[in-house]
């Protein structure tokens, strides 16, 4: 099968302008990431205005239509893969199990629709704007509620936009989903350099630490003077990472995939011993994910942060693209197998074919993967879920089958103004996406007080 070309998007992004082995790998890819010297205040403007401030920060409003050839070519490489021998095993313990791979490729191929989901991004205004040199994709809802907050909220790997979808009407028009003109919120909701809809970057330097600085230059150039945060994942990372840098106008953030771990179980997490003594019922059911994690789950990340670029088979193969994203992290995975064998519980089918199907379109398999040997490469080491010492106002969001659940204990040392903690007994890495409900509830609940 010949080899996959650059994807459409590229050609119209032209026209509209972890320890010395898991040390550099995915255990020291998301904290470590040190605060640095807040951005200068800039002058902003009393409302956001979608008009060119210059030429290089014009907004340009966005419409995405994949080529019909491409989605044609999709479903012939699907039914054209070359399938493996079945797992030795009959749990997941050598990766993606063959029969969910194999029911996966028969619904992709034969009754996933692309258009419903290009339409649903299609129906809320998308707009690019050039930041540091690079196209920045964003969704920007506002809402009809006059003193409505605003808020950027940041997916992450193997995520995307389509993960912020469902919260976009029920935080934005509150009064239409149990809640009032008090919770709007205006929402802002970017696409990571190399993911989605936003450029490639060509050269390393786009990590959390200058995706934060853009983030903040974004809502400045929509004219906000006071936003908050959200994220979890990469979000989480870029989210605190903004919170350390305090730019102007920065209220607080929430999250919900927090970085609360404390410095001896990270160090005993790192030498891959036992506990420290004295952990609570909660804290060692914390440490018993995170060894896990450590010992298990971080074979997709290692990868991505060491070398990259040897993911071709990923960008040639969409059932292979499929595997390597649905092999994230264990608890996830069971539910996406659970959702496969038809028992949809927080995502259907579409769902999580509508963002294995972006990733596809839009050619960034690999150049999302780079954000992994950007941040191992270019920032110093340290524990992915490592307290940063951040001192702006939190929210932690805890669900149960994260990659790990946050405990309280932890939160409030990691946090020093712990501003809203709450646990869920459901609930996995996808919040936002999973379990939309909860995820509205938990923003109107945590930022009440900055309103």
């Amino acid at each position: 099968m010949k080899e996959k070309a650059d994807s459409p998007l590229d050609e119209r992004r032209a026209q509209i302008s972890r320890r010395q082995g898991l040390k550099l790998g995915a255990a020291s890819i998301m904290a470590s990431l040190l605060p640095v010297p807040a951005l200068p205040a800039a002058q902003t403007e009393s409302a956001p205005k979608e008009k060119t401030m210059a030429d290089n920060a014009a907004i340009r409003p966005f419409h995405f239509q994949a080529p019909q050839a491409d989605l044609t070519d999709l479903r012939k490489r699907i039914s054209a893969t070359k399938w493996p021998d079945r797992e030795q095993v009959t749990d997941a313990s050598q990766g993606v199990q063959l029969a969910t791979m194999q029911k996966l490729a028969q619904y992709w191929a034969s009754e996933h629709d692309w258009r419903k989901c290009e339409a649903k991004i299609n129906a809320v205004p998308n707009f690019i704007t050039e930041i540091d040199g690079l196209d920045i994709h964003f969704i920007h809802v506002r809402s009809k509620h006059e003193n409505a907050l605003p808020m950027i909220v940041t997916h992450g790997w193997p995520g995307s936009i389509i993960e912020q979808m469902k919260i976009i009407d029920p935080l934005t028009n509150p009064t239409a989903h149990g809640g009032t003109a008090a919770d709007a919120f205006h929402l802002v909701i970017p696409s990571l350099p190399g993911y989605g809809f936003s450029g490639k970057p060509k050269a390393p330097g786009w990590n959390p630490v200058s995706i934060a600085k853009a983030w903040a230059t974004l809502m400045q150039r929509l004219g906000y003077t006071k936003y908050v945060a959200q994220g979890g994942d990469w979000g989480n990372a870029i989210s605190e990472v903004m919170a350390l840098q305090q730019p102007a106008g920065l209220l607080g953030i929430h999250t919900n995939m927090a970085a609360t771990v404390p410095p001896d179980v990270s160090k005993a997490l790192s030498a891959g011993g036992a506990p420290p003594a004295g952990l609570s019922p909660e804290e060692k059911h914390a440490w018993d994910q995170l060894d896990d994690f450590y010992k298990n789950g971080l074979g997709y990340a290692n990868e991505m942060a060491l070398r990259p670029q040897t993911l071709y088979g990923i960008v040639d193969s969409p059932v292979g693209l499929a595997g390597w994203i649905l092999d994230h992290d264990i608890r996830s995975y069971q539910m996406i197998v659970r959702v496969f064998d038809g028992k949809p519980e927080g995502l259907s089918r579409d769902d999580v074919l509508d963002n294995i199907t972006l990733y596809w379109l839009t050619n960034t398999a690999i150049s999302s993967a780079r954000l992994y040997w950007d941040t191992a490469h270019n920032l110093p080491a340290g524990g992915f879920f490592d307290a940063r010492g951040v001192k702006l106002p939190v929210g932690v969001s805890a669900f149960a089958e994260e990659i790990y659940q946050a405990p309280k204990s932890w939160a409030e040392k990691a946090y020093v103004k712990l501003i809203h903690y709450n646990k869920f007994s459901k609930g996995t890495h996808f919040a936002a996406w999973e379990q939309a409900a909860i995820f509205v509830s938990e923003m109107r609940a945590t930022f009440k007080s900055l309103r």
